[in-house]
């Protein structure tokens, strides 16, 4: 069983910055694949970005992509996101979630990932 908790969000203006963290209990974090998916008002959830278990590979959605920077640190069961140039349109609640050795093709698919987090706000002002 792996529990993630998420960290970070907040409110900012369009054009700042926000890290957020999602924090994993267990021992085995290194043998997970990460990911952050998000879900705006009134949609779907959707993928943002993940960081293979290997932590040699990372994947971003074309809507973030330059922008946000996915990174793990192994030693600290924990998992970043740095967002940078923040939209409006990245409103939204950003969810943590970790896939078991989970292979690179998945990673962007919600079913690739075993465990959950609950989710922080992120809202970008105008």
């Amino acid at each position: 069983q792996v529990q993630l908790v998420e960290s970070g969000g907040g409110l900012v203006q369009a054009g700042g910055s926000l890290r957020l963290s999602c924090a994993a209990s267990g021992r085995t974090f290194s043998s997970y694949a990460m990911g952050w998916f998000r879900q705006g008002p009134g949609k779907e959830r959707e993928f943002v970005a993940a960081i293979s278990w290997s932590g040699g590979n990372t994947y971003y959605a074309d809507s973030v992509k330059g922008r946000f920077t996915i990174s793990r640190d192994n030693a600290k069961n924990t998992v970043y996101l740095q967002m940078n140039s923040l939209k409006p349109e990245d409103t939204a609640v950003y969810y943590c979630a970790a896939g078991f050795r989970v292979r690179d093709g998945l990673l962007h698919q919600e079913y690739g990932y075993n465990y959950w987090g609950q989710g922080t706000q992120v809202t970008v002002s105008s």
